[in-house]
């Protein structure tokens, strides 16, 4: 295995979308241009499935080193009330693009830091958001939350609206682990906000553990497995820890470089952590995911209905994901839009009643075919070609590329498709980098991912 750690650790996307953001083509994209899809996504899908909704609150009140999301370091819980009027706002000039009333299939609350909003304020923002809006049937709604302050009250106001799933940062339990990445959370919070959520009812609780991690040692890992299986979160996701310090500046440099696990070392705490994971009746899904076999995310797995967007993997798929606040991005399926990354520009076009989108990408159908490729291998270890709609130029292209995959055992090429075996899960993100026509075309000069491994 650590030949191929060697062979297979190189930068690659994480493609929670296709084409990532970094190749984009922003000077093919309008406003005009992402309305439009954005309006033919819904009525093409919105009586049947529904719509989703991303809302990012960027707060937090401290800056967790490992952290390469968009945020906003405050202690200042006045810019609460308007950020959410803002986000609100924002809503009602999509729901204005609208032929019909929106059905809502899925919320989830990102960050930042959710719950550093109170109660009272998520409510509001919930409730604002069904003004205009229906829920779908069999919706799920989700939010992140900090251990640290995610109190009762927040869960039983969210329980109330309809959330029932939450994810909880762990990280790592090791002391000195947490205070390279300044997050400081005792098992006990973790605990506490765990069985507070079942206690009330949340049906899917997931924990975020993290490998790669400053000062980590399999020692460390193996106790904060364990500790984390006294609590048995119906999910776990375990993801690798994105080292890009040249795009996330001095938020990501907390700590030397050489206080990093080697590539060797990365890999052993992800092979030992799944193994442990099997032990404990999980089941590993896609990349970096795992769950109990009761959880609508294993049940989806094996019903082949698993998706994957910015949001990460989804036990439910809309065509049309709506993305609210500084930083989101929308999905049309057709095309992808952000808006601006920092609060004040965001907050600027919203009061001027104009969508806060600065850039984006009109998909073309050959990048709509290499986008379902991607996802079915990212979501089932497995694509086809045989379809019609499925063919493309570059499959003997493919094939020249993943002969080293083969050889090495990780991939099998069937009749008009491949098949990522089981022990080339690993190495998932590299067969999808093979279909990335975008990135080979347009070779980067720097470097801008986080190592596949």
């Amino acid at each position: 295995m650590n030949n191929l750690i060697q062979k297979y650790n190189i930068p690659g996307p994480r493609y929670t979308s296709y084409p990532t953001v970094p190749f984009w083509d922003n000077n093919g994209f309008t406003k005009q241009g992402w309305v439009g899809t954005f309006q033919r996504s819904f009525d093409e899908s919105n009586a049947e499935e529904g719509i989703s909704i991303y809302i990012h609150l960027p707060y937090c009140e401290s800056l967790c080193t490992f952290c390469a999301c968009n945020k906003r370091i405050t202690k200042q819980h006045s810019v609460e009330i308007p950020y959410i009027d803002t986000v609100l706002k924002e809503w009602k000039l999509y729901v204005d693009l609208f032929s019909s009333r929106p059905k809502i299939k899925e919320i989830h609350l990102g960050g930042g830091t959710p719950t550093f909003f109170s109660s009272e304020n998520l409510k509001k923002l919930i409730d604002g958001i069904f003004e205009y809006a229906d829920a779908a049937e069999g919706y799920e709604f989700s939010l992140e939350g900090h251990p640290n302050n995610t109190t009762k009250e927040h869960l039983q106001v969210l329980y109330d609206l309809g959330f029932r799933r939450i994810s909880y940062g762990v990280q790592d339990y090791d002391l000195k682990v947490q205070k390279a990445i300044n997050r400081v959370q005792p098992f006990e919070n973790v605990k506490r906000a765990t069985e507070e959520a079942r206690e009330i009812g949340f049906s899917s609780i997931s924990h975020d553990l993290i490998f790669g991690l400053p000062h980590q040692t399999m020692e460390g890992m193996l106790e904060t497995i364990n500790l984390t299986k006294q609590l048995n979160p119906d999910r776990i996701s375990f993801y690798s820890y994105a080292h890009v310090p040249w795009i996330k500046g001095v938020g990501q440099r907390g700590f030397h470089e050489e206080d990093l696990p080697t590539p060797e070392l990365k890999r052993a705490l992800y092979e030992e952590g799944k193994k442990m994971f099997e032990e404990m009746n999980y089941f590993e899904i896609g990349m970096d995911h795992f769950a109990l076999e009761h959880d609508s995310m294993y049940q989806s797995m094996k019903e082949h209905t698993l998706h994957r967007n910015f949001m990460g993997y989804s036990s439910s798929k809309t065509q049309l994901m709506v993305g609210l606040g500084v930083s989101s991005i929308s999905d049309s399926w057709y095309s992808f839009a952000q808006n601006e990354k920092t609060v004040e520009e965001y907050e600027k076009s919203i009061q001027n009643g104009e969508l806060s989108v600065f850039k984006g990408h009109i998909l073309s159908e050959e990048d709509l075919i290499m986008r379902r490729h991607i996802l079915n291998l990212m979501c089932n270890l497995e694509t086809s070609w045989a379809d019609e709609s499925m063919r493309f130029d570059d499959v003997e292209r493919i094939k020249t590329m993943l002969q080293g995959m083969v050889d090495d055992n990780l991939i099998e090429f069937v009749e008009n498709g491949l098949i990522v075996k089981e022990q080339g899960r690993p190495f998932v993100r590299n067969v999808c980098m093979t279909f990335d026509k975008r990135m080979i075309d347009n070779e980067p000069e720097t470097r801008i991912f986080s190592m596949t491994i």
